[in-house]
């Protein structure tokens, strides 16, 4: 069965005429031959150190906001790994790379397989429009991205968000997953469902 490892990066996000300095989790996913890599943010070296030398089989974009692919395209020529992004964030990623287009896309109910494990692609839309989850059931976890973090939902005050729309999308999306899944998030420390979803359904 896969495993999960969890690197950190530090860097800028910018949106808006803001910038802001933050850290973020990469989640790699696979087991000592092969995995895949949730975000691409700041520092390919950080990343490939968590990658160990294993085949990269994609690299996942959560969303498209530049501090979670900064790199992708640069990861994608050390690993040989296609960027897979759902294609309502291309508005975003062309603010960030509006040379290079992603590898592929995601879509809701897409399965992409590594090491004997499925991720099942959850798209949540409001933090931003391609905004994408990750569940790997065997695993009990899921991903979230910046879709849902400890304490709530993720911010929706920028362009391209909804507050309506990321409370539909996770009580659609999310809440419905068993209340035991652990949330991994794209910044700061892990949650579970049962533990945010009172403050969701009120």
């Amino acid at each position: 069965m896969a495993r999960i490892d969890r690197g950190v990066t530090s860097g800028t996000f910018s949106l808006d005429g803001e910038t802001h300095q933050v850290d973020n989790n990469v989640w790699v996913i696979g087991d000592d031959t092969e995995c895949v890599v949730v975000d691409a943010p700041h520092d390919v070296d950080a990343i490939l150190r968590v990658v160990a030398g294993r085949r990269v089989r994609a690299v996942l974009a959560t969303h498209a906001h530049d501090d979670h692919v900064r790199v992708a395209p640069a990861l994608a020529r050390a690993t040989g790994a296609p960027v897979l992004l759902h294609p309502a964030d291309l508005v975003l990623w062309r603010m960030t790379h509006p040379d290079v287009e992603p590898d592929g896309e995601l879509a809701d109910g897409q399965a992409v397989e590594v090491a004997g494990t499925t991720l099942h692609v959850l798209h949540t839309p409001g933090h931003s429009p391609g905004a994408c989850c990750f569940h790997a059931p065997e695993l009990g976890v899921v991903f979230t991205g910046d879709t849902l973090f400890q304490g709530g939902p993720g911010a929706t005050g920028r362009s391209f968000s909804s507050h309506d729309l990321i409370v539909d999308s996770i009580t659609a999306k999310l809440l419905v997953l068993p209340d035991d899944t652990i949330v991994h998030t794209g910044h700061g420390p892990d949650t579970t469902i049962g533990a945010e979803a009172p403050g969701l359904r009120g």
